[in-house]
C-alpha cells in the first residue's frame, strides 16, 4: 500500500490517496484507489466508507462539490472520517484488461461479487489505519448490491449500513446485459439526472454546478476526450447486475444481514421504488434495527440535488446513533 498526500479541498481539510496494490497472473486483482478525507480531529464519531454506483466514481459522487460543499465535507463536519473507493474500471483504479477489447469480446466486467471482494480489500486497509473498530458503509444505487454482499459476509466489520437509491429485487423480466463495457456521455448523464422529475416541477439538479461536474467526470477517464462525442468507459457488470436483480435474481439474501440498516430513496426515484423498499424491509430479520426514509422532491441522484441537505442530515443522524 502506498499513501500520497495531496492538497485538501479547503485549508482545514486534508485528502489522501491510498493505493491497494493488485496482483498479476491467473489470480489477477486490480490496483485500487481509496481516497480519504479528514478535517481536524475528524474520526471521533467513527469512519465511513462510501461505495459508488454504476456510472461514476467517488470523486464525482461523495467528493463532488455542489453549492460549494460535498457530502464528504458534511460528514467531516459531523465528526466522521471519510473513505471513498473507486471500483476497478472507474476513476483512479486499474481498468479490467477486457476494457481494451471490443465490448462483445468478454462477458460483463465488474460483477457485484468481484466488487464485494474489492470492498473487503478496502475495509482491510481502513481497519489497519483506524484500528479494529467497525466502520459504516454508505452505498448508492448498484453499489448497494456489492455493499450488502460484503455486509452479509463480514458483519463484524460494520456498525451501520446505509443503502440509498438501492437496486433491489423485482420480478419483471429484463433483457440480459452481455457487453463487457459501455460508454456514457455527458448528455446521457444529464438525461438520467433529470428524467424522473415531474414535467411541471422545476429542476432539482444543481444546474449551475453541472458543467464543472461534467468536466471532472470526463477527466475520470483519460481516453474520454478521444471519443466522439466525449464519453466515459464503464464496466458492463453493474448493468448486468441491475437487470438480474429486476428479473428476480438478487445475489444476496436480505434475511442474512446482521448490521443495522437504513434504506433511503427519493420520492421520484424510478430506479428504487417504494415497492422495492417495502419488499426489502419486510425481508430483513424481524429483530434487525432498520430505518426507511423517503426524501421529498428527490430522484435517484438526490445527493447531487437541492434536497441533498436533507439526505446528508438524515444519514448522518443514523450514523451518529451507532455511537450514542
Amino acid at each position: 500500500m502506498i499513501a500520497r498526500s495531496v492538497a485538501g479541498p479547503a485549508p482545514s481539510r486534508t485528502s489522501r490517496e491510498h493505493w491497494i496494490e493488485g496482483t498479476s497472473g491467473p489470480r489477477w486483482q486490480p490496483r485500487l484507489l481509496l481516497r480519504e478525507q479528514v478535517c481536524g480531529r475528524t474520526g471521533q464519531r467513527g469512519h465511513v466508507l462510501y461505495v459508488h454506483g454504476a456510472t461514476f466514481p467517488s470523486a464525482s459522487s461523495v467528493l463532488a462539490k455542489f453549492g460549494g460543499k460535498s457530502w464528504a465535507d458534511a460528514l467531516n463536519d459531523a465528526g466522521f472520517g471519510v473513505f471513498a473507493l473507486d471500483f476497478a474500471g472507474y476513476g483512479g483504479s486499474e481498468r479490467y484488461p477486457g476494457m481494451s477489447l471490443p465490448a462483445d469480446q468478454s462477458p460483463p466486467l465488474g460483477r457485484a461479487s468481484e466488487a464485494a471482494e474489492q470492498i473487503a480489500r478496502a475495509v482491510a486497509l481502513i481497519r489497519r489505519r483506524i484500528g479494529a473498530e467497525p466502520l459504516s458503509i454508505v452505498a448508492h444505487s448498484w453499489g448497494t448490491i456489492p455493499a450488502a454482499i460484503f455486509a452479509t459476509a463480514y458483519p463484524e466489520s460494520l456498525c451501520r449500513l446505509v443503502l440509498f437509491g438501492p437496486i433491489l429485487r423485482r420480478c419483471v423480466p429484463h433483457p440480459k446485459v452481455s457487453d463487457a463495457w459501455s460508454l456514457v456521455t455527458i448528455a446521457a448523464q444529464h438525461q438520467r439526472f433529470t428524467k424522473d422529475v415531474p414535467p411541471r416541477h422545476g429542476p432539482v439538479l444543481e444546474e449551475p454546478d453541472f458543467p464543472d461536474w461534467a468536466e471532472a467526470y470526463l477527466r475520470s477517464d483519460p481516453e474520454s476526450l478521444l471519443r466522439t462525442p466525449p464519453a466515459v468507459q464503464v464496466p458492463g457488470g453493474p448493468s448486468a447486475d441491475v437487470a438480474a436483480a429486476w428479473s428476480g435474481e438478487l445475489p444476496y439474501d436480505p434475511a442474512a444481514l446482521r448490521t443495522a440498516v437504513m434504506l433511503v430513496r427519493g420520492e421520484w426515484d424510478s430506479s428504487s421504488t417504494a415497492a422495492d423498499v417495502d419488499w426489502f424491509a419486510a425481508a430483513l430479520p424481524p429483530s434487525l434495527e432498520r430505518k426507511v426514509v423517503t426524501i421529498a422532491r428527490a430522484t435517484h441522484l438526490m445527493h447531487l440535488e437541492r434536497g441533498r441537505h436533507e439526505l446528508y442530515e438524515t444519514v448522518n443522524a443514523f450514523l451518529h446513533e451507532a455511537n450514542a
